[in-house]
């Protein structure tokens, strides 16, 4: 999965960095055909924002959380993108069985 973070009126420091990259790691154990991820950590006056957007196979996934602290809305966005990755799993998988449904057909 590539990461890329962007800080908009806000420096990206190395453990800003680390901390999103241990946080969207999360994400792959429920799905790992992820494609690309693009973050963006701002701050609007005194409100700390996170937005995040997924390409992941077959879709394209986003999310935004803001709180008064940068880590509590890095933890909100990702919680909402493992959300949203799950459901995407969800209707992409096959729920029928196509061999039990030719076996219960039976022409005349």
């Amino acid at each position: 999965m590539q990461i890329e973070l962007t800080g908009q009126h806000l420096d990206i420091t190395t453990p800003l960095r680390d901390y999103v990259n241990e946080k969207l790691k999360r994400l792959e154990r429920h799905f790992d055909h992820v494609i690309n991820t693009h973050v963006v950590l701002s701050i609007e006056k005194k409100r700390h924002q996170a937005e995040g957007s997924m390409l992941v196979s077959g879709n394209h996934i986003f999310a935004n959380a803001s709180s008064d602290h940068m880590y509590a809305a890095i933890d909100q966005l990702v919680d909402k993108l493992d959300r949203q990755i799950v459901k995407h799993k969800e209707k992409i998988k096959d729920h029928h069985n196509a061999e039990g449904a030719h076996r219960n057909f039976a022409p005349d």
